[in-house]
């Protein structure tokens, strides 16, 4: 039974018998004495993708629930299912828009590194690699010099990701995006 400290995100526990993965930790350490260091925890309900939050001290204990993490690849696109393949035993399985999120912006044909997490032979959710590099689709065209300014400017992705990046891209780069954050990285 893991403790709330010991939590990282993209973890599963059982909440009221139901699976829930980790999706954002944020710890709160009060300024008094003799108090404990909250953890404020956003759960994601596996199955449903209905948010939870909960706030934990740092001892208090969450069920553990059996899961595994296996690599997986991105195959393709059947109506609203994303299908992936297990990279050791070729199985398929598919998870809907729903139950992707906002990570479904970040798949792109056969793209490889991303974790399944699998309960009970099921996929439940995946593990975006920290980066990926993805080709801009639609953007105000490149300035020349501009690159000593900091200034940024929208850049579309055929997934519908859009982001913010420096005014010298133009249509047809591909840059790196930080999955974490939702950032522009660099040209990959």
């Amino acid at each position: 039974m893991p403790k709330a400290s010991d939590l990282k995100k993209g973890d599963v526990v059982a909440i009221k018998g139901a699976p829930h993965i980790v999706k954002h930790i944020e710890v709160k350490s009060p300024s008094s004495r003799g108090s404990a260091t909250l953890y404020k925890i956003r759960f994601k309900h596996a199955q449903t993708g209905q948010k939870v939050d909960e706030s934990l001290k740092g001892d208090d204990m969450l069920a553990d629930i059996d899961f595994e993490r296996r690599k997986m690849q991105y195959s393709f696109r059947d109506g609203e299912a994303y299908v992936f393949m297990d990279d050791e035993d070729y199985s398929q399985h598919s998870l809907t828009a729903a139950e992707l999120g906002d990570d479904r912006y970040y798949i792109v044909e056969n793209m490889e590194s991303v974790v399944g997490m699998l309960v009970a032979g099921q996929l439940l959710g995946i593990e975006l690699p920290q980066s990926v590099a993805m080709t801009i689709s639609e953007t105000s065209p490149g300035i020349k010099g501009a690159s000593a300014s900091a200034r940024t400017k929208p850049a579309h992705f055929v997934t519908g990701l859009v982001i913010q990046v420096p005014e010298y891209i133009d249509v047809g780069e591909t840059v790196k995006i930080n999955t974490e954050d939702n950032r522009f990285m660099s040209r990959a």
